[in-house]
């Protein structure tokens, strides 16, 4: 009587990012693996990670706790973007209440060098209030959402760069630019003096893909406002790599 092969472990990356797809992408076909990508659905037209891939929310963390039990889930990896701080306490909190390990797979953090003149805040309505003094011609890269923190300033004159066309309220003067990354240093030296850019701001998303603004920035001598990011919920595995994310996955696997 031959041995039963066991069933492969069920893993739910939440991503969205250019480490959800990396991971996604390192996962195919790892043996004793099967891979479900949940994406949020809130970009048009996402470039999707090769296998199964489920688009929408779960009904908080309730509703992501229901679905970890009802689709038998061993191991969920959170690649969501930093700033998904909603989604990362929803997923912790039905991790815990399913029973199923979690792991936070986050870029690592910008760090400033010599040359940068870095304005750190804690949100988008600190980074508004700031801006006034630092400049007149602001190139804004916190995505399409959170505009209306900065719909006041009607003096400064905004270039707003997103993925998908912003909606509700915004600054009066305001340029729309449709674009995603990732974006090359000469792009952002040569964006950055076609529109007389004065003052960044940008949200500490880390990784490569966006980062090139930032030596731009120090090149021209452009003051940058940076938003710190929320941290990763208390009690949950970091890996700042994707590396790091499968053998942490093949790990738990092994222990079911």
């Amino acid at each position: 009587m031959s041995a039963r092969t066991p069933a492969a472990a069920h893993v739910l990356v939440l991503g969205g990012t250019t480490e959800g797809r990396r991971l996604a992408e390192a996962l195919a076909g790892e043996p004793g693996l099967r891979v479900t990508n949940s994406l949020a659905g809130r970009v048009n037209r996402p470039v999707l990670p090769p296998g199964e891939t489920r688009i929408g929310g779960f009904g908080g963390a309730e509703g992501l706790a229901g679905w970890l039990r009802e689709h038998a889930v061993d191991a969920v990896v959170d690649a969501t973007h930093p700033f998904a701080e909603r989604m990362s306490f929803n997923a912790s909190a039905a991790a815990d209440a399913a029973g199923v390990p979690l792991l936070a797979l986050r870029r690592p953090s910008w760090a400033p060098v010599p040359g940068d003149d870095w304005h750190e805040v804690s949100s988008l309505e600190e980074a508004a209030a700031v801006l006034p003094g630092l400049g007149e011609r602001v190139f804004l890269t916190t995505g399409r959402m959170g505009l209306a923190a900065f719909a006041g300033l009607d003096d400064l004159w905004f270039l707003v760069r997103s993925v998908d066309a912003p909606e509700g309220p915004r600054p009066a003067r305001t340029e729309v630019l449709l674009d995603r990354g990732p974006f090359t240093l000469d792009g952002e030296r040569a964006l950055l003096r076609a529109h007389a850019v004065d003052v960044l701001v940008t949200k500490d998303s880390g990784g490569a893909a966006t980062s090139p603004k930032l030596t731009a920035a120090r090149e021209a001598n452009v003051p940058v406002v940076i938003v710190r990011r929320p941290p990763v919920p208390a009690g949950v595995a970091v890996a700042t790599t994707v590396p790091e994310a499968v053998t942490w996955l093949r790990d738990t696997a092994r222990r079911r």
